[in-house]
């Protein structure tokens, strides 16, 4: 996998991420339901890392780990960088990139749909509110995304 991603730089930054969206949308947690306790590992397939999540209303997490490490999780939602990138920045539907096999879940699928639900009751776009908390530095990288999310992907030569 070439060179170790410096994952430590990154949990300070998941962790201000976490409970900022946490604290300001405490609603999403309800939608949560009895799947509050769970463990969802986020796997962009094309990072060197992957992500667990764990909306515990009272001290959520939000963790990378080296592929190698991953915990144990309930759910599983994995797919390339970008495709996770628009589902919270809304601007694609869970849906559509499930049925076009652009999104894989597993493990429990009735905790991924309620944290669908929850994700989707958030007023605006998260991957906004991310940026926001950034500044000048967070913007850009948030057009940045968006630039490489719009391109069109070339097609495969069967």
């Amino acid at each position: 996998m070439g060179r170790m991603t410096p994952l430590f730089l990154l949990q300070p930054l998941l962790k201000k991420i976490v409970k900022r969206i946490g604290a300001t949308n405490p609603d999403m947690f309800d939608r949560l339901g009895s799947h509050q306790q769970a463990y969802f590992l986020i796997d962009p397939v094309n990072l060197p890392f992957a992500l667990v999540l764990h909306p515990d209303p009272a001290n959520p997490t939000f963790r990378a780990w080296p592929r190698n490490a991953v915990p144990a999780c309930d759910a599983r939602i994995s797919g390339k960088f970008l495709d996770l990138f628009q589902l919270v920045d809304g601007d694609q539907d869970g849906d559509a990139l499930f049925f076009s096999r652009g999104l894989d879940i597993t493990g429990n699928t009735e905790a991924v749909v309620c944290l669908r639900n929850a994700l989707d009751d958030v007023d605006g776009s998260i991957a906004q509110m991310v940026a926001e908390m950034f500044g000048p530095p967070g913007r850009v990288m948030l057009q940045a995304f968006r630039r490489a999310a719009s391109k069109p992907t070339p097609k495969a030569i069967s």
